[in-house]
């Protein structure tokens, strides 16, 4: 708000010390509400705790060659199935493979490809939701009208479509998954952007002569920025999911390549004789698709 201020300031020409006094020069200004104080974020241990796994799961796929001597790939029948502790940390998988070396170098793989779908959802998603919130009329509604027959169609049976027509393969799971989470993002941020579309800054901006486009990525795109931050991180969570998804049902990477959603999906015929080869990863990829939504939570209310 402070930064458009000063932006429409510049534009109108007032004097800094009767900007406020003098209402941006004769534009009316909504009282301001009274804002809750802000809780410490020590005193908030659930989003200590999703902080703190979010950046030990980034720093564990990172540092995965330098944590683990072990090559995730690396097959010993003789020591299949062995429990935590005499299998290693977290046990053996059905082919002897260290399962605390596959889930981190798995992080690689699965956070790669969520942080790879949210950056091509935010890419699509941010300049369709943005040109229509901002210009309004027929481009608005020509614009929402395509994201909502993006919309008629379930992310993931989009996904498995977009999978189907790209190939297997982790790129294509990247992409298909990305495409599937833009269009929500577009609707989030075109209602975000027609907020703050209605601000009597940007009435005040547009009346000096300012360019469509100078409003939005001047005045109304910083204001929308925490917002769209906040619903980012929780749809991290969502392209986690449904990436784990795609590659539990083998459309993802190579079998045998340790990525958590494939190594549930090969774990999960020994849940009865050992548990530990899938409930780790699925402990893993449910522990930071919770901690990236009450991230999520914890930006969107601040």
């Amino acid at each position: 708000m402070r930064g458009n201020i000063q932006a429409v300031k510049q534009d109108l020409g007032c004097p800094k010390q009767n900007v406020l006094a003098r209402a941006l020069c004769g534009v009316a200004i909504p009282p301001l509400q009274a804002v809750s104080p802000r809780r410490p974020l020590r005193r908030q241990p659930l989003v200590l705790c999703s902080l703190l796994w979010l950046i030990a799961a980034v720093l564990g796929a990172m540092l995965a060659p330098y944590l683990t001597p072990v090559d995730p790939l690396t097959t010993d029948p003789s020591r299949a199935l062995l429990p935590p502790g005499s299998g290693g940390l977290l046990g053996t998988d059905f082919l002897g493979r260290d399962v605390l070396a596959r889930l981190l170098w798995g992080g690689r793989w699965t956070l790669g490809m969520g942080v790879g779908a949210l950056t091509l959802a935010v890419v699509i998603g941010l300049p369709l939701g943005l040109a229509a919130g901002s210009a309004g009329g027929w481009l608005d509604g020509f614009l929402m009208r395509l994201v909502d027959a993006w919309l008629a169609f379930p992310g993931l049976l989009l996904a498995m479509a977009g999978v189907a027509v790209l190939g297997p393969g982790l790129s294509s799971v990247t992409v298909a998954v990305g495409l599937a989470a833009a269009a929500p993002y577009a609707r989030v941020v075109r209602a975000a952007a027609r907020a703050i579309r209605a601000q009597p800054y940007i009435e005040a901006a547009r009346a000096i002569g300012a360019s469509p486009w100078r409003i939005a990525l001047r005045h109304i795109l910083p204001n929308t920025a925490p917002a769209l931050l906040a619903f980012a991180a929780t749809q991290l969570g969502w392209v986690l999911l449904n990436g784990a998804a795609l590659h539990f049902l083998g459309l993802g990477v190579p079998p045998g390549v340790p990525e958590w959603g494939a190594m549930l999906a090969e774990g999960r015929a020994y849940l009865r004789d050992a548990p530990w080869a899938a409930v780790f990863p699925g402990a893993a990829l449910t522990l930071t698709i919770l901690a990236a939504n009450l991230l999520g939570d914890r930006l969107g209310q601040h």
